[in-house]
């Protein structure tokens, strides 16, 4: 049987109080991660640091906002001071928001590359030094189906998730030398609490106006080949395989996760 081992392992994961970072944290700390579950939400954060703690695993939570460079690098000193190394970096914290991009002013703009771009940038900056030290490291970071081929009510969140696979490719490159594998997992769609957000958002606009959000709902599955939505630990399994040694040579990827949604 091949398992995932990550026992010793010090993560960081963004993002980690629901949806896809919670599922993520869960997975990782079963792995034998010990996880540190960083959200601007630090109740929902530290609701799942419980939830790992109850199970037998590591949690702790940070509140932080990936946005601000100081809670960035009180996050790193944070967790270095308490387990003396960081192993995984997990990037999952995102904003979304189905929107005309005519209708877009640029104080949403800035919010969209502030959280998922500048988030990113910030949390690899912060980790990746002490990463090179080590000689060894993971990061994997969340874009989206939409950051491999953009979509209407999209076009500024699309843009900011092709910037995440555009950095997690050059980033592979220049970290290869130090055995720091970068990659990006690009999830389908997954009905979090983001998604319930957007499904509301979509019944202002005259495409959905006249159906109710599972009508609206019912209208996407039938876009996915595989006829389903992906759940979290969907995503989770492979951000926990990228994470692990079975991936020592995968880097540079941008792994879709959509039941063939999108096939490149």
């Amino acid at each position: 049987m091949v398992t995932v081992d990550l026992e010793g392992k010090i993560a960081i994961v963004t993002g980690g109080a629901n949806g896809i970072g919670k599922a993520a944290s869960i997975k990782l700390a079963k792995a034998g991660a010990q996880v540190v579950v960083c959200d601007i939400n630090y109740e929902g954060a530290e609701a799942v640091a419980e939830e790992i703690r109850k199970t037998g695993g590591n949690g702790r939570a940070v509140k932080t906002d990936v946005s601000n460079e100081d809670d960035v690098n009180a996050l790193v000193n944070q967790t270095l001071s308490e387990f003396n190394h960081i192993d995984i970096l997990v990037n999952n914290a995102g904003v979304s928001r189905a929107i005309k991009f005519i209708d877009t002013d640029l104080a949403q703009f800035e919010k969209f590359l502030n959280v998922n771009v500048r988030g990113v940038f910030l949390c690899c900056q912060a980790v990746l030094p002490h990463m090179i030290r080590q000689n060894h490291g993971k990061i994997v970071n969340v874009s989206s189906i939409a950051g491999r081929e953009a979509d209407e009510f999209f076009v500024v969140y699309s843009a900011t998730k092709f910037a995440v696979i555009g950095l997690t490719q050059g980033l592979a490159k220049e970290m290869a030398e130090y055995n720091i594998n970068v990659n990006a997992v690009c999830p389908g769609i997954v009905r979090t609490e983001l998604w319930e957000n957007l499904l509301r958002q979509l019944k202002t606009s005259n495409e959905y106006q006249n159906l109710d959000n599972e009508q609206i709902w019912d209208q996407f599955m039938t876009t996915i080949p595989m006829r389903r939505s992906q759940e979290p630990e969907d995503i989770a399994n492979a951000i926990v395989f990228l994470s692990s040694d079975l991936a020592k040579n995968i880097t540079g990827q941008a792994l879709n996760i959509c039941g063939g949604l999108r096939p490149r």
